[in-house]
């Protein structure tokens, strides 16, 4: 027979299992300490990383139709495809080749129709409304002018809000052959663009709804009525305006867009 282990060796293996068990709640609560620091210093890291500058705001501007025009700002330069297209583009918030498809319309209204006034902002403030400047629904414009997929609006069909538009071209340009959608990136409706297309390219071919270019030098002339309005003034820039759509709110979200603009091109 084994006779018992003394009394003190029973009572140390119960006191050495107390100490490693709170050893071990030790280098837990350690590391439930550290995880939750570094998880901390994240957090915080990532609150005080850059980002980058905010959006360009377009305060709305609730202008009564006729009151005032928005303001106008020159393009400067030789040629709009320069520093100052960069520049500009920089502080709106526009895509660059969106802004010289604006600026280029500009110069060609003011040597074939100088009596109107278009600017550049203008058109821009529509471009905003109408397609995001040719970046919306998942379309991005690509440096051909195109947008990376066709724009087209929906059926003029005269639901709730819409009027109701018969197909006028074959589905040609819009691809419906019941019923007219706008198209491109300044969502013209094909009898429209029809009657006022320009191509921008001196190269013979047909103008195109979808090529930011065109899509911008027909909307300055239609908004120009080719030459017969002055959007230098209030009365002159709300009828060409409520001429591409007859709505004040519409009105006056281009209004606001085109002033910010020009306001913020002559920034330093």
């Amino acid at each position: 027979m084994v006779p018992p282990p003394p009394k003190d060796s029973q009572t140390r293996r119960p006191r050495l299992g107390n100490v490693l068990g709170r050893i071990v709640l030790v280098l837990l609560l350690i590391v439930v300490v550290a995880a939750g620091a570094w998880g901390l210093g994240a957090l915080n890291r990532r609150d005080a990383a850059p980002l980058g500058p905010p959006p360009f705001l377009v305060p709305l501007q609730q202008v009564e139709p006729g009151a005032a025009v928005p303001g106008s700002a020159a393009v400067t330069g030789a040629n709009p495809m320069d520093e100052w297209a960069t520049r500009v583009a920089g502080k709106t918030d526009i895509p660059l080749r969106a802004l010289r498809a604006y600026a280029a319309a500009d110069l060609t209204m003011q040597r074939e129709a100088p009596a109107c006034r278009i600017s550049w902002a203008t058109l821009a403030g529509i471009g905003r409304v109408e397609s995001h400047h040719g970046n919306i629904n998942g379309a991005r414009l690509q440096d051909n002018g195109l947008p990376s997929r066709p724009i087209v609006g929906i059926p003029l069909d005269g639901g709730p809000g819409v009027k109701a538009i018969h197909d006028t071209d074959g589905g040609r340009l819009d691809g419906d052959t019941t019923w007219d959608r706008a198209v491109g990136p300044m969502q013209f409706i094909p009898g429209t663009w029809n009657r006022w297309a320009k191509r921008a390219a001196a190269d013979g071919l047909p103008a195109d709804p979808q090529n930011i270019d065109d899509a911008a030098l027909t909307a300055a002339n239609y908004l120009c009525a080719a030459g017969t309005r002055d959007l230098g003034t209030g009365q002159g820039w709300w009828a060409a305006v409520l001429d591409y759509n007859n709505s004040v709110q519409y009105g006056q979200n281009v209004f606001s867009g085109a002033d910010a603009y020009a306001r913020a091109s002559m920034t330093q």
